[in-house]
């Protein structure tokens, strides 16, 4: 590791002299309402945004003032924020814990850039790959590649999980309009087999390609997946061994697994160690999606991306989008009190959009070390959550409007419609805005009892208000829109890891439950009754299940 990232390393959070500041601020400000501030400063609301790169964030609406603002800048720049961006970017090993770098940025540089990796360029890789996919994509799409039977591929079944599944989906949902409609795209993740039957339960075999996404080929949950799907496919295809190589692609780096498998090794799409599977969705894993909306549409994904990397990388804090949000998110999880965040795409083709950013955020700050392995002395990793608009007014709107949690919302909308249809959007973007507002100002009991609402009926007609919110504007959903945002909490995400110290690119916490798995399924698939070693809870849910399962 390189001696900038060790210095920042050595200075935990709870040594760092913003933080007291920042808490001794917060105490001073606790009663301030965001009435007062706009009332104090009717500018606020303009002098509190900025626009970068084709995206305009609204933070006016936050529970901060100057001097907040000041003391978060001060804390980003005493963590050394702008080191870690630098390490990041030159392929320095910033994940600690696995020892690698962490360069999701490379898979949308351009050739012109050179990023090293122990030496070695790794822009011409990553480019190499991207031209074979666009390649075996336009195979695909225009019908020259055929099934084993000679039939055109109809349906694209993308088998994965995690960021081999959450990228691809949310990807192809927000960018179906761009997609080609001649053909059906599915996504498979869990293990339930309920999952991969009605996924392929209308479905030709003769007319169906599977893309198995799995960096070892050995992930549980998605070689069961696909060993069903190679079933499905050859029972459909006469039990034709070749029929395999026809119909399964692989996106990997076990060769000699994905050829046990029966998939020519010519169709393996591969990445790489310093590519986290949260942060894929740009790179082979991204296969499906290129497919669906094609090569172009993929590329200029990718640009979006960047134009958000270089923005992240070279904005001063005041106007760096990634870097404000981050801040924000860390002002209301640290000093707030707020233990969630609501995301709200008021756009339905985004509506995988917060499930996504689920595996993104919680996986990458769910941390309770810091760097060095000391327990943290802070909140990391707020729960992030939410549902496109206007959904979500009608179902727990109500909670954050008039509960007892205060609940940081990202309200996301774009100015012009993909589907325009008579006055859809002008109602559309009327409720993110008149949503923001009521959250912000609410209403007072003054203001209730002057509708002339009994007295008795006042407090529950009463908004508090004062509940903090960001709204974010782009022209257009686009595929080069999508890949600013997506980077944007990306980057955000990186930010709040820097100031908790903690290694947002690590996933420990995921391996636990995996092991246990694997020791319980024997337990369940013997014949006879196991000998049981767990505690009396799981020793006695599992003799239960199998007397549930065997009708005894």
């Amino acid at each position: 590791m390189t001696a900038s990232v060790e210095v920042v390393a050595n200075r935990p959070a709870k040594k760092r002299t913003a933080w007291t500041a920042l808490d001794a601020h917060s105490k001073k400000t606790s009663k301030l309402h965001l009435r007062d501030l706009f009332a104090e400063d009717p500018a606020r609301g303009e002098r509190m945004a900025t626009e970068a790169v084709g995206l305009y964030l609204d933070y006016s609406k936050n529970r901060i003032t100057r001097k907040t603002l000041k003391l978060l800048f001060e804390l980003a720049r005493e963590a050394g924020l702008q080191a870690r961006i630098d390490a990041m970017f030159n392929g320095e090993k910033i994940n600690v814990t696995e020892k690698r770098a962490v360069l999701h940025v490379a898979l949308r540089a351009p050739k012109a850039v050179s990023i090293l990796v122990d030496g070695q360029d790794i822009v011409p890789e990553v480019h190499a790959v991207l031209d074979r996919m666009a390649d075996f994509c336009e195979r695909v799409r225009s019908g020259a590649w055929v099934g084993h039977t000679g039939k055109r591929i109809r349906n694209v079944v993308n088998i994965g999980i995690g960021g081999s599944d959450l990228g691809p989906v949310m990807a192809f949902e927000a960018l179906k309009h761009y997609s080609e409609r001649s053909m059906s795209f599915r996504f498979v993740s869990n293990v339930d087999a309920t999952d991969f039957a009605e996924a392929v339960r209308d479905l030709d075999p003769a007319e169906t390609l599977f893309i198995i996404s799995s960096k070892t080929f050995t992930t549980l949950e998605t070689m069961t997946n696909a060993n069903s799907a190679r079933s499905w496919s050859l029972s459909g295809l006469g039990g034709d061994q070749k029929a395999v190589a026809r119909h399964f692609v692989a996106v990997s780096t076990n060769a000699a697994e994905v050829t046990k498998f029966g998939i020519d090794t010519a169709n393996m799409f591969g990445f790489w160690d310093w590519v986290g599977g949260r942060y894929s969705m740009d790179s082979a894993i991204g296969l499906s999606t290129m497919i669906a909306v094609g090569g172009e549409n993929f590329r200029s994904m990718l640009d979006g991306f960047h134009q958000m990397d270089e923005h992240f990388r070279t904005a001063p804090y005041e106007s760096n989008l990634p870097v404000l949000m981050g801040l924000l998110a860390l002002w209301n999880n640290d000093f707030l009190g707020a233990d969630t965040v609501a995301v709200l795409p008021y756009e339905q083709y985004m509506n995988r959009f917060p499930a996504y950013l689920q595996q993104l955020t919680m996986e990458s700050n769910g941390k309770h070390v810091s760097i060095e392995g000391n327990r943290v002395s802070r909140q990391t990793g707020p729960i992030y959550w939410g549902e496109p608009g206007t959904n979500g007014q009608h179902s727990f709107y109500q909670l954050i409007h008039q509960g007892t949690r205060m609940i940081p919302c990202d309200f996301i909308a774009f100015a012009k419609p993909l589907n325009p249809l008579g006055r859809h959007h002008d109602m559309l973007l009327a409720n993110v805005f008149a949503q923001t507002e009521a959250l912000a100002f609410g209403k007072t009991p003054e203001q209730v009892k002057a509708e002339g609402t009994p007295d008795w009926l006042v407090p529950h007609r009463v908004f508090e208000g004062n509940r903090p919110s960001n709204t974010i504007l782009a022209e257009r959903l686009t595929p080069e829109s999508l890949g600013k945002l997506v980077a944007l909490y990306e980057h955000s995400v990186f930010t709040q890891g820097v100031l908790w110290n903690i290694d947002s690119f690590d996933q420990w916490g995921v391996e636990l439950g995996k092991v246990l798995a694997q020791r319980i399924i024997p337990e369940l698939e013997n014949k006879t009754e196991p000998t049981l070693d767990h505690d009396s809870s799981t020793s006695n849910l599992i003799r239960r299940y199998r007397k549930l399962r065997d009708g005894a």
